[in-house]
């Protein structure tokens, strides 16, 4: 039986900004990609989450990756019908891929997702896979997902592709329509097909990886490479505490070396480069080889909230009254996920202290609900603090003057700095200090 020609082409062989592009899931990865591509295609978006959806047609971006008036001027569409995709040429798959609670890769949102676009994907469709996987998952679990949810045949009526995504969140640099986007098609047609969609979406061009499972590898030791780089300059951290040393000026000095690699140390967190590690590991397994290296990695980043608790706490006498700025799991993003200064949180109190959290970016529900931590609505008129923790780096902190933070504090208070925010700021000679 002959393949089903793509439906992404036209009549004469070409993509034409008729093509239609459904992207399955609007978060961080999802709605940036879809705004990107709709300058040139016929774009909805879908995701199950109604409360998101109504507030993207509202124009409102709750992870402030798209600004307001550029999401309104989207020509692109949002929905919470998967009904509403079936016409779609493409469909671009950017749900989450987490791990569950002992660190094994949970497929479960990637393969809901291809068991909802299965039954209604038309033939001649293309299925983008942009989550991170390990090798082989594209074509291995969504292939046979989506054959079974549809009744077609993978490679023949339908064809599969891996684009991984490399959003950053919070960074407005490195952004989807500006990066190199890696694409991978089933055979070369398709790849020809994501090089040129992909292509219209950035400047920064595309790469064709030899194929699915190339892609697929490579975006998973990105993060984890990553992560091994972090987990060494915790360690050497370690070391230097014990030493009486400051990381950040051993490593501003060492940074003068014109090929001396620039990492900083502090928590590792987040739902990539915390995750990420994790599927190569597993997939590792699966193929007989212990990744020591990988896991030796994620056991120091994961050490380092309970380090750093400790640390602190080595710097007080009893049980102290604690203010710690900052929850999310990254400077100026409003993300909770996989948050390690919950490990800070929980170290501090164990040892007997009370702390108090605050963090403007993060919303107190979600605080509330899934770490069951209260935070504090505004730093306006706090006082008493036998130290103050700085956390994570968000910009409102970094302005916060010398006044301000001491004024928080009792008379010979405690600045405990994480991430190096305040490492130029004079403070009185009354306040003590401690960083990494």
């Amino acid at each position: 039986m002959a393949n089903t020609q793509p439906a992404a082409l036209n009549g004469a062989g070409k993509v034409s900004n008729k093509t239609k592009i459904s992207i399955i899931g609007l978060g961080y990865v999802g709605l940036p990609l879809a705004v990107a591509l709709a300058r040139s295609f016929d774009v909805i978006g879908y995701d199950v989450n109604e409360e998101r959806v109504e507030e993207l047609r509202r124009g409102l971006d709750r992870t402030f990756e798209i600004d307001t008036p550029m999401l309104r001027a989207s020509s692109m569409r949002f929905t919470t019908d998967i009904a509403e995709t079936s016409d779609a040429d493409i469909h671009i798959v950017t749900v989450p891929t987490p791990v569950d609670e002992n660190n094994a890769p949970d497929l479960g949102p990637l393969k809901g997702a291809c068991s909802s676009v299965g039954p209604v994907m038309k033939k001649g469709s293309i299925v983008v896979v942009e989550s991170t996987v390990y090798p082989g998952v594209t074509e291995d679990e969504c292939g046979p997902l989506l054959e079974e949810a549809s009744g077609m045949t993978s490679g023949q009526d339908f064809y599969l592709g891996y684009s991984p995504e490399r959003i950053n969140p919070g960074d407005k640099v490195h952004t989807v329509d500006k990066i190199i986007k890696v694409v991978a098609g089933q055979n070369e047609q398709i790849t020809d097909i994501l090089s040129e969609v992909y292509g219209t979406a950035t400047t920064g061009g595309t790469y064709r990886a030899r194929n699915i499972k190339t892609a697929e590898a490579a975006k998973v030791i990105e993060n984890a490479q990553r992560d091994i780089n972090i987990a060494f300059v915790n360690e050497a951290t370690m070391i230097f505490q014990k030493l009486g040393i400051s990381a950040y000026d051993v490593l501003e000095t060492a940074g003068t070396k014109w090929n001396f690699l620039n990492f900083t140390p502090g928590l590792v967190g987040g739902h990539c480069i915390g995750i990420d590690p994790f599927y190569l590991a597993h997939r590792a397994n699966e193929v007989g080889h212990f990744p020591d290296l990988i896991l030796t990695g994620r056991r120091i980043n994961e050490s380092m909230g309970k380090f750093i608790a400790d640390s602190v706490n080595e710097n007080l006498e009893g049980a102290c009254k604690i203010l710690v700025l900052g929850l999310t799991f990254k400077e100026n993003v409003p993300d909770l996920r996989n948050t390690k200064v919950k490990d800070i949180i929980t170290g501090l109190r164990d040892l007997g202290h009370q702390v108090d959290i605050h963090d403007p970016l993060a919303d107190k529900d979600e605080a509330q609900q899934f770490l069951d931590i209260d935070l504090i609505e505004s730093l306006s008129d706090l006082e008493g603090y036998d130290a103050v923790v700085g956390a994570v780096a968000h910009s409102v902190y970094k302005n916060l003057s010398p006044i301000a933070v001491e004024g928080m504090m009792k008379p010979k208070g405690l600045v405990a700095d994480v991430k190096g925010i305040w490492r130029d700021v004079d403070f009185s000679d009354g306040t003590r200090r401690w960083q990494l």
